[in-house]
C-alpha cells in the first residue's frame, strides 16, 4: 500500500471510554490537528525515537481515506467521498506535547505516522473492533461504536473547514490505554476487517 495525501487531519479525544479514562468532558465538536505527510511510513517499517524526546506513545486509530475532492459535505453525503478505511498509529512525543502550547512538534517527526496495511471500502466503520498490542501484550481494546463523532460527522466537520483532496487522510481518534514505546518494541494495531499494522521501534 502506498498513498499520496496532501494532508493528514487527526481528531483528538473521540472515544467515550478514553474521555472517561482521562476524566474529561466529551467535546461538543471535533478537536482537530494536523500531521505532515513527511511523517508517513508503512507496514513493517521502523518508528524512530527522536533524540529530543524521552517519551513516545502509541495511539491506535481508524483512518478515513478520501476518494474525491470535497468541500462542505453534509454527513448524509459523506460516504460518497470516502475511498475506504485503513489503520493509523498516531505516534506522539508526549513529553514535548506536554511542554509545548500546541501539538505540532510532538506529532510531526519523521516516522510518526505509520499507516496500512491496506485500504478497505466495503465495511461498516461504525462497528469495528480495534486493538493494539506491544510485544504481543494487549494495551488498547475498544470498538468504533464508542466514538463521540462517527466518520460521516467527521468528514462533514473537517470539510466545512478545509477542502479535502483524493488520498487525504482523516484519523478518527484513539481509545483508552495509550502508553509508551521503547527501542526494540514491536507494536501491532488490528482493526476488524482491515488487518494488522505492524511496526518496529528503534
Amino acid at each position: 500500500m502506498k498513498i499520496n495525501p496532501t494532508k493528514i487531519v487527526c481528531i483528538g479525544l473521540n472515544y467515550i471510554d478514553h474521555a472517561k479514562e482521562l476524566n474529561m468532558d466529551l467535546p461538543k465538536e471535533p478537536v482537530i490537528f494536523l500531521k505532515p505527510v513527511s511523517s508517513i511510513i508503512y507496514n513493517n517499517d521502523r518508528i524512530k525515537i527522536p533524540e529530543m524526546s524521552k517519551q513516545i506513545d502509541y495511539e491506535a486509530e481508524l483512518a478515513i481515506v478520501i476518494q474525491k475532492t470535497c468541500k462542505s459535505v453534509k454527513k448524509e453525503e459523506a460516504k460518497k467521498y470516502i475511498k475506504g478505511y485503513t489503520i493509523l498509529n498516531d505516534i506522539t512525543a508526549r513529553d514535548l506535547q506536554n511542554k509545548d502550547i500546541q501539538w505540532t512538534r510532538a506529532k510531526s517527526f519523521d516516522t510518526f505516522c505509520p499507516i496500512g496495511p491496506r485500504i478497505v471500502s466495503d465495511i461498516n466503520p461504525e462497528n469495528l473492533n480495534i486493538k493494539l498490542k506491544v510485544n504481543g501484550e494487549i494495551r488498547q481494546q475498544s470498538n468504533t461504536e464508542k466514538m463521540v463523532f462517527n466518520v460521516y460527522k467527521i468528514v462533514e466537520f473537517v470539510s466545512s473547514i478545509m477542502t479535502l483532496y483524493p488520498d487525504d487522510i482523516i484519523s478518527t481518534g484513539t481509545p483508552p490505554g495509550v502508553g509508551q514505546l521503547f527501542k526494540g518494541d514491536t507494536v501491532e494495531i488490528e482493526i476488524e476487517n482491515i488487518g494488522i499494522l505492524r511496526n518496529f521501534v528503534e
